[in-house]
């Protein structure tokens, strides 16, 4: 029997448009403009001059933090300029543009096909030289791999699970990696399990992936400690801590960690990058984009360089089309409409969006009716409509609190099955940032 989490969920049409179009090489480009922030926490602090040379895969920034990051650079040329540029928000983030200059790369990477299975190393080896890699959680948080490695000494982790869920719709880019290299995203998953010192591994994958199902399955056999796990198509069921109830059938208490219930979740994509960052010395500078959209003639899953311009992106895949409506960093439901599409390609851009003015108009909005449907979809078991309500009443942050907004995932399961069409996640969204500001400016205890 397929598998799922309790609480919650909804059923959005998957849109798998782009998954039979194979990984491709996006063409080389003529300036890269990498982000500071391409990780959560403090943006990365530049070791490189303007006028430097620099290599594919050599050092540019490091971290300014604990919860930081290694940048490196993801093509060879000369460095123009340090200073901010607009993301995709059009906020201001520091950028170092370089100018490519052939395709040069540091001499310590292995750029070989040859997979390379045996693990040598032990787990501060592993720990570091993920962390020199610079790689981060590619489902979307980009949360420091390497700290994620090393949890805290009174918290036991007892298993790994990969997440190749990829529940939001039209994404396709971890459906891709899994068909096409299963066995490097296991080896990652192998290394992270030899670095937190568990036996166990999962892999979980829904059931609208049947080719990905069978290419992880086949590849698994080499590996008796790594289950593939097969999940009843259900979003949010890529979210951390669904995937652990799906999964291992523990379920992550209010105000938790992931880690509480002895799991720690990785994305395949990041379990690939792992691989390449132990096995193969390659930091991680390029990721799959899948670049899609049902007013797009041709669907793309391109293999791109970090600090690539999305306008690039998308003049390569045909353009803009007319009809195009709105640009969205991700997917529908927790995706970014982005405002700027000069913007730069940054490590845990997953894909390109393009959707015309019917699929994205709001419909008006009207009076709740109290039926309840929010609740019943949210898979963190709050209630939407009050937090909604709470929320437009403007400074009522101690109820808030008391009702767990903090919980909240930002999923959109609620505005999704709303029949009012009321945009609860937004106001929710809001609310829940002034909330978790004053508890973190309260002294700790």
């Amino acid at each position: 029997m397929k598998k799922t989490f309790r609480i919650g969920g909804v059923h959005p049409h998957d849109n798998k448009i782009s998954a039979e179009a194979a990984i491709e090489i996006f063409p080389a480009i003529e300036t890269a403009y990498v982000s500071m922030a391409q990780h959560l926490g403090a943006p990365a602090t530049p070791v490189v001059a303007v006028g430097d040379h620099v290599k594919v895969g050599q050092v540019i920034a490091e971290p300014a933090g604990f919860i930081s990051g290694f940048v490196h650079s993801p093509v060879s040329g000369t460095v123009k300029s340090i200073g901010p540029r607009a993301d995709i928000a059009g906020n201001l983030v520091p950028h170092v543009e370089i100018t490519v200059e052939g395709d040069e790369w540091m001499e310590d990477i292995d750029r070989s096909d040859t997979v390379v299975k045996d693990i040598p190393f032990t787990p501060e080896e592993i720990i570091e030289k993920v962390k020199k890699a610079g790689v981060v959680g590619l489902g979307g948080a980009s949360f420091p791999t390497h700290v994620k490695l090393a949890p805290p000494k009174d918290k036991k982790a007892e298993c790994v699970i990969l997440n190749g869920t990829e529940c939001e719709p039209y994404l396709t880019s971890d459906d891709r990696i899994m068909r096409e290299r299963p066995r490097e995203i296991l080896i990652g998953g192998a290394i992270m399990m030899k670095a937190l010192g568990v036996t166990r591994g999962y892999v979980g994958i829904e059931e609208n992936k049947p080719a990905a199902i069978a290419s992880m399955t086949e590849a698994a056999r080499e590996f008796p400690q790594i289950e593939v796990v097969v999940l009843k198509k259900r979003y949010p069921q890529g979210g951390e801590k669904q995937l652990i109830d799906a999964v291992i059938r523990r379920q992550v208490p209010s105000g938790a960690l992931p880690i509480d219930t002895g799991a720690v979740v990785q994305n395949v994509g990041t379990s690939l990058a792992v691989y390449e960052a132990v096995q193969k010395n390659k930091p991680l500078i390029d990721n799959v984009i899948t670049v899609t959209g049902g007013c797009l003639p041709v669907q793309h899953n391109y293999k791109v360089r970090i600090g690539t311009p999305m306008s690039k992106i998308l003049e390569v895949a045909g353009g803009v089309p007319e009809k195009a409506a709105k640009v969205i960093s991700g997917g529908p439901m927790m995706g970014r409409a982005i405002a700027n599409l000069d913007a730069a390609t940054v490590k845990a851009n997953g894909a390109i969006l393009v959707l015309t003015e019917a699929e994205t108009r709001r419909k008006p909005e009207s009076n709740c009716i109290r039926c309840a449907k929010c609740a019943s979809a949210c898979p963190m078991g709050l209630e939407p409509w009050l937090l909604n309500k709470l929320s437009r009443a403007g400074g009522r942050f101690d109820e808030l609190e008391k009702e767990r907004v903090f919980d909240c995932i930002e999923c959109g399961c609620c505005s999704f099955t709303c029949p009012a069409q009321i945009p609860l996640v937004d106001m929710i969204r809001i609310s829940k940032a002034e909330v978790m500001k004053i508890m973190r400016s309260r002294p700790k205890k």
